[in-house]
């Protein structure tokens, strides 16, 4: 008899897993309760090693997501979305000695098949792996409403389960699987009506920890470069008679990024709009649009081809791109050297970019996976609305790239603003990229106004006014600057202030409809 595959595989969980995981989670919970592709995303990024799957013949069934945290965090009064981040998760940080359990799901389907214990040995390697304390989770406890009327006080529920009185089908779980009972959470998940929207802290001691638990250096350390470099060209729009011309001034300035061995160089929006000046004939705003549309395969195999040929990671500003439904989108195009190439839609057209080209509105925000840690794209007016920024770094973006194309110096202004804003508030890097000079005979494209900048958070670790470089203002050149992101994740952790540790999101929260 020949050999046979396995069937049921546990196996880290990837990328393109994100997307299967969350219709999973959709099946067992329902939309209004399910993971989101993008959450799924943040987890993976954040910390891979804590997020497993499994995998019957092929088909996604199990799920398993995982944090590192302080022990003094996952004791003290908290709730999910609290020490979850709303459920996108965290980089573990330095002081992490304890795994924590956020959530493990598996389809109804293939319930008998003892994913759940698979899952739990899984997370028991990985605990040792690491050296840590041991493990706690904050489990689920749905025969307490049943029986709330005999045990007012949801301990004392808990202690009648472990004492053997009482059965509840999750505790009793945990607790054959060697947690023990430390006390109960109030309003940790209020959704959980079964449960009283309580919840049950559970600990599994490592009884391999070491007496003086020192966590390893994690691997997110040596996945992520200390420092990345980062180029950002300041374009100027002129009057060109061949495509050739705009190629080469293309070229140029990939050519100067790489000698100065930047990791990523970023161009302006609608850059590529300097190729209607080759036509003699002043072309209306619908015919313009139509045409600069038929350069996107050229420019996109182009573009490739600067990206792995000098070995920089390129975000190619923003290309107007038709649609199969005809529709005209502005696309920000990511070439990275290993040949592969991304999208970001542009989410908020202009009144007038709406109004003189008819460009449509995307959807979509998904972060980027490079190999200097995610990134995300923000064109030009999409820094304006808050949200978006924060979605991208929920997803674990650490640096955001920002073409922008204004016209005058309070357009601009606005964007600076909020670039820079977007940068204290999320605690990341945002480079701008912006276009100078003049195309007479194109529409909308007369005069332009940029300061491009590479910006930082505002803490002791950074540059004094919050800027790593910028350009002087209305000239070509390019900036660059060396961005640490090891003081990017320690200000996140112990700095004066802590944005993204300090959100409530017992108040508010952003949501993210995905279509």
């Amino acid at each position: 008899m020949p050999d046979s595959k396995a069937k049921l595989i546990v196996r880290p969980a990837l990328a393109a897993d994100a997307r299967p995981i969350a219709a999973l989670s959709t099946r067992v919970y329902g939309k209004a309760d399910a993971f989101s592709t993008a959450q799924i995303r943040g987890l993976i990024n954040n910390f891979p090693e804590g997020q497993i799957v499994a995998e019957y013949e092929g088909k996604i069934v199990g799920h398993c997501a995982t944090l590192i945290v302080s022990s003094k965090q996952a004791f003290a009064p908290h709730s999910w979305n609290e020490i979850t981040g709303d459920g996108y998760g965290s980089v573990p940080p330095d002081n992490g000695d304890v795994l924590y359990g956020m959530e493990v799901c598996v389809d109804p389907d293939f319930r008998r098949l003892r994913i759940g214990e698979r899952f739990y040995r899984k997370r028991k390697e990985l605990c040792a792996e690491f050296e840590l304390k041991g493990i706690v989770i904050v489990g689920r406890m749905p025969g307490y409403q049943r029986r709330r009327r005999q045990y007012p006080n949801p301990e004392d529920y808990v202690a009648a389960v472990a004492d053997k009185q009482v059965r509840d089908q999750v505790l009793n779980f945990q607790l054959n699987q060697g947690f023990s009972p430390r006390g109960v959470l109030p309003g940790y998940l209020p959704e959980d009506k079964a449960s009283g929207g309580n919840g049950v802290v559970m600990f599994w001691p490592n009884p391999l920890a070491p007496h003086e638990t020192t966590m390893r250096l994690h691997r997110r350390k040596t996945r992520l470069p200390s420092s990345v470099r980062v180029a950002t060209v300041q374009f100027q729009m002129r009057r060109i008679a061949t495509i050739d011309e705009f190629e080469e001034q293309v070229e140029y300035w990939v050519d100067v990024a790489a000698d100065y061995n930047a990791d990523f160089v970023c161009f302006p929006e609608l850059f590529t709009l300097e190729l209607l000046s080759i036509p003699e004939k002043k072309l209306e705003p619908a015919q313009a649009i139509e045409r600069i549309a038929d350069y996107t395969s050229r420019y996109c195999d182009f573009m490739e081809k600067l990206a792995v040929g000098y070995n920089i990671n390129i975000i190619g500003g923003s290309h107007p791109t038709r649609m199969d439904n005809g529709d005209v989108r502005n696309i920000a195009y990511v070439f990275l050297r290993d040949g592969s190439i991304h999208k970001q839609d542009k989410l908020h057209p202009t009144p007038a970019e709406r109004r003189w080209w008819n460009i449509k509105g995307g959807y979509g925000a998904n972060v980027i996976p490079t190999d200097c840690g995610p990134i995300g794209v923000m064109i030009c007016y999409d820094s304006e609305f808050p949200e978006l920024a924060r979605h991208l770094t929920n997803q674990g973006a650490l640096l955001l790239f920002v073409p922008f194309c204004t016209d005058e110096r309070r357009g601009y202004l606005r964007v600076r603003y909020c670039c820079q804003a977007r940068a204290v508030e999320n605690q990341c890097y945002v480079v701008t990229s912006g276009v100078v000079g003049n195309i007479p005979n194109v529409e909308n494209m007369d005069v332009h106004y940029a300061e491009s900048a590479i910006l930082t958070p505002s803490d002791f670790a950074f540059a004094r006014d919050g800027v790593a470089a910028d350009t002087a203002p209305n000239t070509e050149t390019i900036a660059i600057a060396d961005l640490s992101l090891d003081d990017l994740l320690t200000s996140r952790r112990s700095g004066v202030v802590q944005n993204l540790h300090d959100r409530r999101f017992d108040l508010y929260r952003v949501t993210w409809r995905e279509k």
